[in-house]
């Protein structure tokens, strides 16, 4: 009976505690709701520790640090578009370095530059320009992990020794 009025408190407290947070400032939200979450680790692990059931917190901890490494290079693999959508979401601008502000080469490349960029001899026929401008796309493409320099200079090498 006594557990009844206990749990009926709780709810009670709960509830107008929740009202009482929802009237807080964002900021000051965000504050105790952290203090709130580090209160709840806290007294989670007091209590485990108390109990003797701590051993089953590590044993998880492990489980899950097993599966993250298993699963870490499928999530390399997919890091740029997971970046890419975490902007997309949150708005942020990309940081800014020398080399990416310079993405927009200008066409003052020479042949003998492009056939270095591109990996070739001079007097390299069309289909061998296609094909290792293709190779070397296929590696630094924007979208898969490259550089948006990289990539601009390969279509640029491309674009002079094509004369296109």
């Amino acid at each position: 009976m006594i557990r009844i009025y206990l749990i009926l408190l709780l709810i009670i407290i709960v509830f107008f505690g929740f009202r009482a947070f929802l009237k807080l400032s964002p900021t000051l939200f965000a504050r105790y709701t952290k203090t709130a979450l580090l209160w709840l680790i806290g007294l989670t692990l007091l209590y485990l520790t108390a109990t003797g059931r701590l051993n089953g917190l590590f044993a998880m901890i492990g489980i899950g640090v097993a599966f993250i490494l298993r699963l870490l290079p499928l999530l390399l693999n997919y890091l740029p578009h997971l970046q890419k959508t975490w902007r997309i979401l949150f708005g942020l601008k990309k940081t800014s370095s020398k080399q990416d502000s310079n993405t927009n080469v200008k066409g003052n490349m020479s042949a003998d530059e492009a056939f270095e960029v591109l990996g070739l001899k001079p007097g390299a026929s069309q289909q061998e320009i296609i094909a290792a401008h293709r190779k070397l796309m296929q590696k630094n493409h924007p979208d898969h992990g490259g550089s948006d320099y990289l990539a601009a200079k390969i279509n640029l090498a491309k674009k002079v020794l094509l004369k296109k």
